[in-house]
């Protein structure tokens, strides 16, 4: 173990990262490219939650706030750092992010919406609480995921670790979003960056992030190619040594960690208000990770009572993690411990989902594979092929007793224009959790005394 209380290890083969070793990729993905391996090689952080406590600190910076719970700190701290040190770092930082993009890293606000409370039919006693992370840096959360690997390198230089790599160029494959994040950070760190995106990205995406100084490659999709061209394209360049910059859990296992500050944020923001749901948007599938461990890592540390049931939103035009859910469910009831999936109290078992999961990591590709058509929608950020996070947030579902939801194109809309009559100025992407919120009231899923929160993670622009 590198650290005393956080370490990084692979679900999928168990494989622990020593200190001086990126703790992103597991090694033995690379080893296993050419040959039959089929194991699903994801690196994880694990905390002794057992030793820690939940921070109750007020500072508005979640990443100062809630420093304690990231492997950084932990790393920084047995090499011999302080906190004041670990605090300044981090200010640095910030101060750099603020002169990119005219502000740095903030909690972002949480608040029951009353119009969209009423308009679903909850009573006074439930409702649906809004996280707002439209005004977060470069415009959604996708900064928070890059934020926390930008901070993990610059610790790692100043202990000396991976001196060999020394300032190698950061690479991303995205459409928009999680790009321009990468880049107003990469930027703020000064740091190289090569971008991969579709030849159809925002024509204002692409100059925005040739103004941020990043290098932009277009990628057409090939006939017969399967798979995100401009993901097939970053795991080139990573094999020829750039650093992954990226939001694909199982090419940076440790961006995982920064989004979940958000989980961290609603767990400080509902105290003593107990969160029954919490249902959100799906494309490769970071978000969802890092709420679910979130979320469970408050409830282990006392933060929350329970954790909320989650319930992921994919569209009709690629939903790869339903397929994979119900791959895994099936394998559940096939050994009778698949329990009840719209709950009356009784859910399979944390261990027998764990158990189960780690027979489908070693058989990844009978449970998650390429969506086999171009995918379309009008919540372009949540349509990658794959759901690179897929067993974690399936794990997650099935422990807390929630579900898959996939949407169609007209409950997208209805999602996009409610969500605007908020004030909130979210893009389809961003309203998505709330499309499928919408199903499940009229499925009977959420009941109208229960509280559930989703999240807004995307500005609209242009």
């Amino acid at each position: 173990m590198n650290t005393s209380l956080s370490s990084v290890r692979c679900a999928g083969c168990g494989w622990v990262a020593a200190a001086e070793a990126y703790p992103f990729r597991c090694p033995n993905a690379a080893r296993a490219a050419g040959n039959s391996d089929d194991v699903d090689h994801v690196l994880v952080r694990v905390l002794d939650t057992a030793a820690l406590r939940f921070p109750d600190g007020d500072e508005p910076d979640p990443f100062a706030r809630y420093r304690s719970l990231m492997h950084a700190y932990h790393l920084a701290m047995d090499a011999g750092l302080d906190d004041e040190e670990y605090l300044q770092l981090i200010d640095a930082l910030e101060r750099s992010v603020a002169a990119v993009d005219g502000h740095g890293f903030a909690v972002t606000p949480l608040h029951r919406d009353t119009l969209l409370s009423d308009r679903l039919g909850f009573s006074p006693a439930g409702g649906v609480w809004v996280k707002d992370e439209t005004g977060n840096v470069s415009g959604s959360h996708k900064g928070r995921h890059l934020m926390g690997l930008l901070i993990y390198l610059e610790v790692a230089e100043r202990l000396g670790l991976h001196a060999t790599a020394g300032r190698a160029t950061l690479a991303i494959a995205s459409c928009g979003n999680a790009a321009l994040a990468a880049a107003v950070v990469a930027r703020a760190g000064g740091r190289r960056l090569r971008v991969f995106v579709p030849v159809d990205a925002q024509a204002g995406v692409v100059a925005r992030l040739r103004a941020l100084g990043s290098d932009v490659v277009a990628c057409p999709r090939e006939p017969g190619v399967v798979g995100d061209p401009a993901y097939l394209r970053l795991r080139q360049e990573l094999a020829a040594g750039a650093v992954p910059f990226t939001c694909q859990g199982n090419e940076n296992g440790l961006a995982i960690e920064g989004g979940q500050t958000i989980a961290y944020e609603l767990a400080s923001q509902m105290a003593g208000v107990p969160l029954d749901h919490i249902v959100v948007q799906v494309g490769g599938g970071a978000l969802a990770s890092a709420c679910a461990a979130g979320l469970r890592e408050a409830a282990e540390l006392g933060a929350i009572g329970r954790e909320p049931r989650l319930h992921t939103v994919q569209t009709t035009g690629a939903h790869p993690l339903e397929r994979a859910y119900h791959r895994v469910r099936a394998m559940l009831a096939a050994a009778g411990q698949a329990g009840q999936e719209r709950g009356d109290g009784t859910r399979p078992r944390r261990a027998d989902v764990e158990r189960v999961l780690a027979t489908a990591a070693r058989h990844r590709s009978a449970y998650m594979w390429p969506w086999e058509s171009e995918p379309k929608s009008i919540a372009t950020g949540i349509l990658d092929d794959e759901t690179y996070d897929w067993r974690a947030v399936v794990g997650a579902m099935l422990t807390t007793g929630g579900q898959p939801v996939v949407v169609a194109e007209d409950r997208l809309a209805e999602a996009s224009e409610l969500g605007a009559a908020t004030g909130i100025p979210a893009d389809p992407t961003g309203t998505a959790g709330l499309a499928g919120l919408l199903d499940l009231r009229q499925a009977g899923v959420v009941g109208a005394d229960e509280r559930v929160a989703v999240l807004f993670t995307g500005v609209r622009r242009g």
